[in-house]
């Protein structure tokens, strides 16, 4: 091969991974997203915006992901940023029984937060509100969510069904939508 034909494919690669100034257009394009997952997944304003600052800065180094990845790179380098922040761990209790799968596997949203009140997934657990954010929020399969997380899958199944369990006791004060109504289906067979 030329030396003129191989450098010509090295520049022509080269131009199909993401560089410093396209993950810096995904970072001022989706500001408000990038950073509510990293709130959300922190828990808190400051540890939020340290992660959301660090995942702009490790994006801006050299890396080689391809360019069509690379909105999802900036997400898993935010993710990875908020676990070594709060090194989420799962806390062993004598839960209740969890729910049934088809309740809590692929239940229809309205948007990316559903209808979940942002207040109380503030209020669950370090490793419940990882799940939740990463699981049904972010769609993130069980077997990606333990593998980031350190923990088997089946540790992430109780930890979603705990996170909605307690998701679904939250009212937000002076508010209750469901009041005067009968329970359905669904809430009488599981006693919600």
């Amino acid at each position: 091969m030329t030396e003129k034909a191989h450098s010509s494919r090295r520049r022509n690669g080269e131009n199909r991974y993401a560089t410093c100034q396209d993950f810096l257009r995904i970072f001022d394009e989706d500001m408000h997203g990038l950073y509510q997952l990293s709130f959300l997944l922190t828990g808190d304003r400051q540890k939020g915006q340290r992660c959301f600052v660090a995942g702009i800065e490790d994006c801006a180094k050299e890396n080689r992901v391809f360019r069509e990845w690379a909105r999802v790179w900036a997400k898993r380098v935010i993710v990875e940023n908020a676990i070594r922040e709060l090194q989420p761990r799962r806390c062993h209790s004598s839960s209740s029984a969890l729910l049934p799968t088809v309740f809590s596997h692929k239940q229809p949203s309205s948007g990316a937060s559903g209808h979940f009140d942002v207040d109380a997934v503030l209020e669950l657990a370090d490793f419940r509100r990882f799940v939740f954010v990463l699981c049904v929020l972010e769609r993130y399969r069980e077997h990606e969510c333990a593998l980031l997380l350190g923990c088997s899958a089946s540790e992430v199944r109780e930890a979603r069904t705990q996170a909605i369990e307690e998701l679904a006791k939250f009212r937000p004060t002076g508010f209750d939508r469901y009041e005067g109504r009968e329970l359905g289906g669904w809430a009488e067979a599981f006693k919600l």
